[in-house]
């Protein structure tokens, strides 16, 4: 599985790929130069039960990481992981 990002000015999205295939989005918008919000997250349910979620929350801890950057973690499904790996509240907003 193959997660990108992608930043269209003031929003952007995390996808993950199955070859060609899209089999997860989770969308941001930026919060100011130093924070985004990912605000929602959805994965195909012929993907579902497999982990691309938490995948695409982590390549955005990844990119947060990389960039000095902190999250909002509006969606429901991205708080629900930030809430449980205490590894990642360092990029939490």
């Amino acid at each position: 599985m193959k997660i990108e990002r992608i930043n269209d000015g003031n929003k952007g999205f995390f996808r993950a790929l199955d070859d060609k295939t899209q089999a997860g989005l989770m969308t941001y918008s930026w919060a100011g130069n130093d924070k985004f919000i990912i605000d929602h997250t959805e994965v195909d349910q012929a993907y579902g039960g497999k982990g691309i979620g938490k995948q695409m929350v982590m390549a955005a801890v990844e990119f947060a990481r990389e960039n000095n950057l902190k999250i909002i973690p509006l969606c429901p499904f991205a708080k629900s992981v930030f809430d449980k790996v205490a590894e990642i509240q360092d990029v939490r907003a």
